[in-house]
């Protein structure tokens, strides 16, 4: 009688100390969520005015997930709420946060250092801000991230090596802000990265060697930086790149022709660069699903590839601004997806193929400043979809029928 009194005192005192610790710890992260409140100067439609009450449970206040077992708060969503302020230091004691979503709004300054405490993240999305200062080098101590997303803010610093600590992310986006120096060669050693987005940065140097490690990545964006060198042959043993995005660099040499043999592409992109040499004649043959080529402004030479028909996808053809020469082939009228032609600003000659009247989805064909000679195919005419038509400054003759 007097072990079962024990044991039912002692399992009534484990209860009470268990709901003290919870109660404690919900206050916890009341007091970091009305330190957040307080640090914000505009709530346009007042969203916390009216929730985040003291009255009122936090795992009832808007944008507030609680964990089912521990009622601690697990998720805080404030995306699109067109708050303006700042991240106080309290908010490093969320500790049981996992998904933190703050994206377009007008949160500023720095993120403060304390939340290096919040192990638990997988999911951050302070996208379209205007936060400042250094990319904090603590990301590197959230293990679990999975999701990691900066773009369009104004952080002002290198990319930290620190990210190579980050061993399950699988996204980081860093689009759009003023990050500058060259791109760490440990990102490589990022293993689960599925997509990696440094678009519209001033990074400079070479495209490291290391990213050919990452053989889960799909989607390569670095676009608008100051990017310099060749493009490492290696880059074609990525199989699961659905989307490669180079654009508006400093990139030279040719492009190599392991890149035309991954097979899940749907999108190459190199526009603006100064990319030469010739395309290989085999360019489409082992891209069955590719819907967009972006390779205008550039210095590529030689006839235009016949291969170009087995892209049987594509939508999106653009050799612009090159060194082009030759007849524009014929096999283009097998392209029946295509929506957009842009070959203007070459050296193509002979006529237009009376077989790109074919291309019944077409919206833009743009063929000016070239060499061509003839007459304007009327199947062009038939194209119902046709919205823009350049032709100027060739050397077309005959009559408009």
């Amino acid at each position: 009688m007097e072990k079962a009194f024990t044991f039912f005192l002692s399992t009534l005192f484990l209860l009470m100390a268990s709901s003290a610790m919870t109660q404690t710890n919900i206050t916890t992260d009341q007091l970091a969520l009305l330190a957040l409140k307080s640090q914000i100067i505009s709530d346009l439609f007042n969203f916390l005015g009216e929730s985040w009450s003291p009255a009122t449970s936090v795992c009832h206040w808007v944008g507030i997930t609680c964990g089912s077992c521990h009622q601690r708060v697990k998720s805080l969503n404030l995306s699109n709420m067109a708050l303006e302020g700042k991240i106080p230091r309290e908010f490093g004691n969320l500790t049981f946060l996992v998904s933190l979503y703050l994206g377009s709004n007008n949160f500023h300054g720095n993120l403060p250092q304390e939340m290096a405490c919040l192990r638990r993240l997988k999911f951050i999305m302070l996208s379209v801000n205007n936060f400042s200062g250094k990319v904090p080098s603590w990301f590197g101590f959230l293990h679990h991230l999975q999701f990691l997303s900066l773009r369009n803010n104004s952080f002002t610093s290198s990319i930290p090596t620190s990210f190579s600590n980050m061993s399950t992310l699988e996204t980081l986006n860093l689009n759009f802000n003023s990050l500058y120096g060259q791109i760490p060669k440990v990102i490589g050693s990022l293993i689960n990265l599925r997509e990696l987005n440094f678009r519209g940065n001033k990074l400079k140097g070479s495209i490291p060697l290391s990213f050919l490690n990452a053989s889960r990545l799909e989607t390569l964006h670095i676009t608008f930086n100051s990017l310099q060198g060749n493009i490492q042959e290696g880059i074609g043993n990525l199989h699961n790149m659905k989307l490669l995005s180079i654009q508006a660099n400093h990139l030279t040499g040719s492009i190599p022709f392991a890149i035309f043999n991954i097979s899940r592409t749907e999108v190459i992109a190199f526009t603006g660069n100064s990319l030469s040499r010739y395309l290989s004649n085999g360019v489409c043959n082992g891209l069955p699903i590719l819907k967009a080529l972006h390779l205008s402004k550039n210095k590529l030479r030689g006839h235009m590839p016949t291969s170009l028909s087995n892209c049987s996808q594509l939508q999106i053809l653009s050799l612009s601004e090159n060194e082009f020469d030759g007849p524009i082939q014929s096999e283009i009228g097998r392209l029946s997806n295509l929506q957009i032609l842009v070959l203007g600003a070459n050296h193509f000659t002979g006529i237009i193929p009376q077989e790109i009247g074919n291309i019944v989805n077409s919206v833009e064909l743009a063929m000016e400043k070239n060499q061509i000679t003839g007459s304007v195919p009327i199947s062009i005419f038939n194209i119902s979809s046709l919205q823009i038509l350049s032709l100027s400054r060739n050397e077309l003759t005959g009559f408009l029928s």
